[in-house]
């Protein structure tokens, strides 16, 4: 058996973050293979993996980041199952190469994110060695980009909470940008503006209006108008440039941006919040 050095599982360590223990092990099953070494405990977290395929990973981090232009952002999260291992700096730090690969590499789906290499491996496979190596099943379950002559990231503290705004014109002042960015986050809007909510949403708060109406003994003939009202009130508060601005709720959303410039507006934004 060949002799393994404390430098040799040192660099084994710092490649796959494993245990110095199962890195050791490691090595000496491999006869001091360091490649064989890395499959080794690739192997490993792929059965722990297995094991734990039947378990829900509903904690983690949400993280969202921009190209340097600003002309492009991208937002994942990777699932845990605990909220002890999603404060893991080693967690994080894996969590945080993965955003980087995506803002770099501009994937078009998650699946083309998870193929993509990382660290000799595919970031897929990245998560796998994890897996092995915290004990808990993770998953990297969303991604979404946004591409605009402007992009806005914004992480709420605690890492449970991130968005991703686009805007039309580029070289405002920042904090207009950022103030949109923590609006989507607080607000939770269902699209940019009217004309883009969803028409099953539209229906639906249509019948629910009128079905409020019916139960508070209004007149049938009266139910559309009164849906209609209704379904006023909720474009206000639900959709992004009708809404009330958090920092001055006597302007809208649509209002404050025009402030700062008349032709600025939103293109898209991306929102994932993990249980508050």
């Amino acid at each position: 058996m060949a002799t393994i050095s404390s430098a040799e599982v040192a660099r084994l360590r710092r490649v796959t973050l494993a245990g110095m223990m199962d890195c050791k092990k490691a090595l000496e099953e491999s006869n001091g293979d360091f490649d064989k070494a890395i499959e080794i405990i690739r192997k490993k977290g792929q059965a722990v993996a297995n094991k734990r395929a039947d378990k829900e990973a509903t904690e983690g981090v949400v993280l969202a980041k921009v190209t340097p232009d600003t002309k492009r952002g991208a937002l994942i999260v990777l699932n845990s199952e605990t909220d002890f291992v999603a404060k893991n700096a080693e967690f994080l730090s894996l969590a945080k190469r993965i955003l980087d690969i995506a803002v770099e590499k501009n994937p078009a789906t998650l699946d083309e994110l998870k193929a993509l290499s990382l660290e000799n491996t595919t970031v897929a496979g990245k998560i796998v060695e994890y897996i092995g190596v915290i004990g808990e099943k993770l998953d990297l379950a969303y991604y979404e980009k946004v591409e605009a002559p402007h992009v806005q990231a914004y992480i709420h503290p605690g890492n449970r909470l991130a968005t991703l705004v686009g805007f039309s014109k580029s070289g405002l002042e920042v904090q207009v940008y950022k103030d949109i960015a923590m609006q989507v986050a607080a607000m939770n809007p269902v699209s940019v503006d009217k004309d883009d909510v969803p028409e099953k949403i539209i229906a639906q708060e249509l019948e629910i209006g009128r079905e409020q109406a019916r139960r508070d003994g209004k007149p049938e003939e009266m139910l559309d108008k009164i849906a209609q009202g209704k379904l006023g009130k909720f474009y206000k508060e639900s959709t992004l440039l009708n809404q009330e601005f958090i920092k001055d709720n006597k302007l809208t959303i649509r209002q404050y941006i025009q402030s700062a410039d008349k032709a600025l507006t939103v293109t898209a934004f991306k929102r994932y919040t993990l249980n508050l």
